[in-house]
Order: C-alpha cells, then structure tokens, then sequence
C-alpha cells in the first residue's frame, strides 16, 4: 500500500459468483478464521489474477474453495464497494450449472438460502454471522424480478383480453408489470383508464406480483401501485417528492449518463434500449448487444434489455449481463 498520507485505498477487483441451484436457491459461504471479517456471509468467489477476466477467475475460485467445476455463467453486475482498507470492485456473476457437490474446502460453513426472502428475514436464519456489506446489494438485486411486460391495454375495449393475457403470464411466472398506456383516448373515456389499473392491480397482486406505473401518468397512481417507472426524459427531474418512501423506482435509459442518474436516484433497476430493432420504434437506432454489454459492465444496477426482446434473444441477454428482458410485445409472446 502507499506510504502516501493521502493515498486513496487500492482497488482489488474481485469476481464473486450467485450459485442458484435449480430451486431458485443461493449458496453463502461463512468466511473462516484467519481471514478479514472472519464469521461474516459472503457470495463465494476471490480476486483475479493477473490477465483474467471475471468468468475465469471465478470458476478457478469455486473449483478451490468448492471443488466444483462451473459449466454455466454469465455476467452480471458491477458494484464498487470501499472498505476501510481497500476499494473492491466486485463483478457479480450468476452461476446456473455446475458438476460436483459445493463443500467448504477452507473450512468455511456454507448455507442454501431462499433470496426471495426479505433480507432480515434471511439474515435470521443464517444464525450466528452477519452478512457483509458487499453481499447487501446483490441480495437487493435478486428481488427484481427478470422479465418486466410493458403497457399493452390500447383502449377501453382491450382491457378484457389483456387481463386475460396477464393471467397467462402471471402463469408462467411473470412477477413485473409497468402501467405505460400513452394511446388511451382522451375525453370522456379518460377516466376509465384509472380503473383499468385498479383492475390490473388486482390481478396482479392475486399472484405477487408488482406494478410500477409509468411516469406519463399522475403519481398519485404510483403509489396506489408497486412503484413508479420513471421516463428518460423525467430522469434529470430526480424522485418526485410525494413518491411514497417504499415505492420502486424504474428508469427507462440510453446512455451511460441516464444510468448513473438512475443509480443516483435509487432506482432498483434501468431500462436500456433499443438493443434491436423494434416494430414499435422503427426511428431507433439500436444499441446491438456490443454496446448493451460495455454500458452494463459500469451500470451498478439491474439492467433490462429493451427493444426487440422476447423468448428467442432471453438466453443471448443473460450472457451479454442483461438482469432480463423487457418489451411491449413479450405479453402476447408469454400470455397469448
């Protein structure tokens, strides 16, 4: 370390790994005697070495610390946390196949928990430990569910077939809704769009799930629902002041500038797009899969994958880092 008076802490870059077994749960690892914040809960994985990137040092970590050989992974998110000795910079990656049986092969305890739990409550059942900051966010993270279904309604007369739509989906697992309707007509007919969301709460509570209304519409409805989705153009107007404190907050965004104002507003996660090309926004120039993957690895948060996503590019959105997909048309695809 620098004998500088002022030196800033070293950054150690760190690959750590969510194991998710095929229950949906996460394997923790307690850190063991002789190490910092020994008894503390962690996501196991370890620093890379020189010339490594995040994939391979964590799948060398996992093999030494738990004698298992990872055959699937994909990026993540990237988060900067500081301690008092070092600034870490932990690339978080999620880890879905594997051979072996994970064991502590450091003598560390290892412990499956269920990360849809609240965080207390989790933390309650570890018992004795506390988890450690860094594994705080990525805990946060997992709460979002990975596919959000965007608007769809249109008019008065389509609200039946789309709430038959969203039990479809709800269905298939679908836990994440945005209230976007911008083609409503006005007019005496504007009022009923109010009770098609008290109608889409409804249903979609029935089954767990959360609705975030987009920010077109009074914010008052935000906080009658789940949350609010705040357009890209809203962003630089910060959170809404009345936004109840519990609400989600959601960003639609373009450009490395637009996350970080996500982030620093507190929003769970961002929209990024169009990735491709979409019927729905022909005028779009898309992003690719090239430039989705470099803003991501700076985002710090959950990022959706927008613009001509659906079952067919899921696969190709996890192994590019995108948190899920996100889409006006995915209902059709999900609940049709």
């Amino acid at each position: 370390m620098s004998s500088e008076p002022n030196a800033a802490p070293k950054l150690v870059e760190v690959a750590a790994g969510l194991i998710i077994d095929r229950e949906g749960r996460l394997l923790l690892g307690q850190r063991p005697q002789g190490k910092p914040y020994a008894g503390w809960w962690e996501l196991p994985g370890g620093k890379l070495e020189p010339g490594e990137d995040a994939l391979t040092a964590l799948a060398r970590e996992l093999d030494e610390e738990l004698g298992i050989q990872v055959t699937e992974a994909t990026p993540w998110i990237t988060h900067v946390h500081a301690y008092s000795h070092a600034t870490v910079r932990l690339e978080f990656c999620r880890v879905t196949g594997w051979r072996g049986e994970p064991r502590g092969l450091e003598n560390q305890r290892l412990a499956w928990v269920d990360p849809r739990q609240d965080i207390d409550v989790l933390q309650a059942g570890l018992g004795e430990g506390q988890l450690l900051p860094a594994t705080l966010p990525p805990l946060a993270w997992m709460q979002v569910p990975d596919t959000l279904v965007i608007g769809g309604i249109g008019t008065p007369a389509g609200l039946a077939g789309h709430l038959a739509r969203v039990e479809r989906a709800l269905r298939a697992g679908v836990r994440l809704f945005q209230f976007r309707e911008p083609d409503w007509p006005e007019g005496p007919q504007a009022a009923s769009l109010h009770a098609a969301l008290q109608a889409l709460l409804g249903v979609a509570r029935a089954q767990g799930a959360r609705v975030l209304v987009n920010s077109a519409h009074p914010l008052a409805w935000a906080n009658e629902a789940d949350g609010l989705h705040l357009r890209s153009a809203d962003l630089a107007l910060g959170r809404p002041e009345g936004l109840a404190a519990h609400a989600w907050l959601g960003a639609s965004v373009h450009d490395a500038d637009q996350i970080a104002q996500a982030r620093a507003l507190g929003a769970r996660y961002a929209v990024l797009g169009p990735v491709l090309a979409t019927p729905t926004h022909p005028q779009a120039e898309p992003l690719g899969w090239a430039r989705f993957a470099a803003l991501r690895e700076h985002a710090g948060l959950p990022l959706f994958a927008l613009g001509g996503q659906g079952l067919a590019t899921r696969d190709e959105a996890r192994r590019q880092g995108a948190h899920g997909i996100a889409g006006i048309r995915l209902l059709a695809e999900l609940g049709g």
